[in-house]
Parts: C-alpha cells; structure tokens; sequence
C-alpha cells in the first residue's frame, strides 16, 4: 500500500486553478481522496489521481468527509485545497477546520480584512492552520531584488512601474468574475498577488490613491515605506502593447524599478509545487501574512478616485 505524506480534499476542482493545485499534491507525495465542484468538468483528475472521489453537490461531499473523519483514529483528512470563486474562500476554510483539517488556499484568501479576523479566531479555538498561496514571494528573481533592498544601506525610495495586462474574452465578465461583490473586482481577482509581491518588497503601504477603476481597467499609486509605484492593470487585449499584439501574445507583465526592468515571467505559474512543499514542511503563509494585500485591494475597490497626476504611468490613459 502506497504511503502517502498527507491526504487531501479539494473544493473547486473544475475551477481554471486547480490543475495546479492537483500537480502540487501529486508532486509533494500527497493524495488526493476526495474533490468538489457544481462543474462536472474535471476530467483532469484523472491525469492526477483517478481514484480521487468526486462530488458535484456540497452536501454529500461534506457527509463522505464526515465519514473519513469518524472511521479513521487520525483525523484522516489532512489538508483541505480551496480553489472555489473568492467570495467562499472564507466558507470552505471553516468548512476545512470544522472538518479537522488545515486548509490551503488560493489567492486572495478573503475579500475583506475583517473576514481575516474571523478565521483567525477560529484558528485559535480549533488548533487548525489556514494558508494562502503567495508564489511570488518563492521566485527567484524576486528574491534576489529583496535581499538587494533589504541589505541596502540606502533609505532611498525606489521609483516603481508596475504595468500587467491579461486579455480576457466576452465570458470574463458574464462569470463570476465580473461581479465585484464574488471576486473582489480587477484589483482583486488579478492583482492581489501583485499588491502583495509590492508590500513584501518594499515595506509599509503609506498612501494609496486610485486613478482609474472600472471592470476592465484599474490604475493608481502607491507609496510604500521604501518605493513610489505607480500601476496599471487591465483585462482588456486593447491596452496590450503593439509589440505583444503582433506576437499573438494576450498577456504582458512589466515592473520597472527605478528604470529597470525586471524579468519575472518565466516561473511565474510554477511555483504551487514550492508553495505547498513549504507547507508541508511546516513553513508557508498565513493570515497575518495576506493581510496587507487584502487591507490593499480592498481599499482600492472602495476609494474615492483621483485624479493622476501629471505625469501618469504610461498606460494609465490607454483606451478610457
């Protein structure tokens, strides 16, 4: 009998991220027993665990959980892997501590700081763990630039463009994604790994203003303790470089730090396999951890907007 390093449940297996979620299980030793999503589109599984039960109604997934729980002297159950739309993040987190197990969880771990402070009162009374995965802080390049500016004996503030377009078609905004109050809107559903990528470089957020702000396009400034950016981000294929239209290509990142240009492309979606073996290791990221990202996003999608300043971040204007 295979011997497994922990057992997994997944809530949103259909769902466009949980293939990499599936490959980070496999990959760490890990079994998966037990999957959910309304989808039944999840052939997938098959490429990672076939065995793996599937269940398309919430209620019967929690009473065959349930049952692992009460036959097995362990608990069973180690890890439950959340990859369902952002605004039930928080619900299947509970579901997982209910169910005696810790939870991972995608990005953005909730939409609100005050949802924050619930699980984490829960994580108090039930001895249970949530985590979030924060790839970006594990790339190798990033690394690099952070101990750069934390060894840095200069207190000079980085200037900072921060530009990522991600063409999405007509279903985009028909999904739950095109609805604020589910995903949290662009700045959320888009950008938070890169809001937090921001803080955890350059410190404390000290000014935050929004520019623009609608369902295709968000842009603004930021002032950290140890930078000055200004971003930019936008699902619309319009505002995609002419360079990048002419490749065919319908995503573009570019963060530029005081002039130059840092790669962090390559990698950028392989890093789950990292996120969870840090994990398992008894490392990874937790609620205090997502806090500033999410304190950040939020307050983007609920400010006031102003208007940019003189000289904007050179796509901050693009197609209005």
């Amino acid at each position: 009998m295979t011997k497994y390093r922990s057992t997994f449940a997944m809530i949103g297996a259909a769902g466009y991220i949980a293939p990499r979620h599936m490959r980070a299980i496999k990959e760490t030793g890990c079994n998966l027993v037990a999957a959910l999503d309304p989808s039944d589109s999840v052939g997938i599984i098959d490429s990672f665990f076939p065995d793996c039960r599937y269940f398309r109604e919430y209620e019967r997934f929690d009473r065959h959980i349930d049952k692992i729980r009460r036959k097995s002297a362990d608990g069973a159950i180690d890890f439950v892997s959340i990859c369902s739309p952002n605004y039930l993040h928080d619900a299947h987190v509970r579901f997982a501590f209910r169910s005696g197990a810790n939870a991972i969880c995608e990005k953005p771990m909730v939409l609100n700081p005050w949802n924050l402070d619930g699980l984490q009162e829960i994580e108090q009374t039930t001895g249970r763990k949530v985590f979030n995965i924060l790839q970006l802080r594990l790339h190798p390049s990033l690394i690099k630039i952070k101990n750069r500016i934390d060894q840095s004996a200069s207190k000079k503030k980085y200037e900072v463009d921060l530009t990522y377009v991600t063409s999405r078609g007509q279903w985009y905004l028909s999904s739950w994604k095109g609805e604020e109050e589910k995903s949290g809107g662009i700045a959320t559903n888009i950008g938070v790994h890169l809001f937090d990528m921001l803080g955890w470089l350059f410190g404390d957020l000290q000014l935050n203003e929004v520019h623009l702000y609608n369902k295709h396009k968000a842009s603004g400034f930021l002032e950290y303790q140890n930078a000055r950016v200004r971003w930019f981000l936008s699902i619309d294929e319009k505002d995609l470089p002419q360079s990048e239209r002419d490749l065919n290509k319908r995503t573009y990142r570019s963060i530029t730090i005081d002039q130059e240009e840092v790669e962090f492309s390559d990698g950028f979606t392989d890093l789950h396999t990292q996120s969870y073996q840090q994990i398992l290791d008894g490392n990874g990221f937790g609620c205090e951890d997502a806090r500033a990202a999410i304190t950040t996003v939020h307050d983007i999608r609920n400010a006031k907007l102003k208007a940019p300043p003189s000289t904007p971040h050179p796509f901050a204007l693009v197609n209005l």
